[in-house]
């Protein structure tokens, strides 16, 4: 048989392997017969106490639900209730407070920024009204000198 170095790129296919086989094998060279089977039992007790806990907790569910329907509550109710509750853990974080506080200054800033701005496009109207009301009356007062 020759020997060849096989690479990342073998060109050959893989072969699978009967996964039985594999699992019988591997059992049997680590484990003895005798631990075998005390892990089958162990296995068998494991199974049967996860098939117990799971209708104890079917039944815990069940109790759950119906006392929640003797105080009233409904999925609506518990949704409303969450969404209060993560509202104020929001609104009470750091990170909120330190957004807010920076949004309250930029506010802040820029409402006077808007206020400065509105009084100078007032005064500038404003001086043009007076420049072109002077203007009128001159005009007007030129008027009859004309004719």
């Amino acid at each position: 048989m020759e020997t060849r170095q096989q690479g990342l790129l073998d060109s050959e296919p893989l072969q699978e392997v009967d996964e039985d086989m594999v699992s019988e094998v591997d059992l049997n060279n680590s484990v003895s017969e005798e631990e075998r089977e005390e892990i089958q039992i162990e296995l068998a007790k494991l199974e049967e106490e996860i098939s117990t806990l799971k209708q104890v907790l079917a039944a815990k569910e069940k109790r759950h639900a119906e006392l929640k329907q003797k105080l009233g509550i409904t999925v609506l109710s518990e949704l409303r209730q969450n969404f209060s509750k993560s509202w104020y853990d929001m609104q009470t974080s750091t990170a909120y407070k330190k957004t807010s506080e920076t949004l309250s200054t930029a506010g802040q800033k820029t409402t006077a920024a808007f206020s400065t701005l509105g009084t100078a496009i007032t005064r500038k109207f404003g001086d043009m009204r007076s420049n072109s009301i002077g203007y009128s009356i001159r005009h007007s007062m030129s008027m009859p000198t004309m004719r």
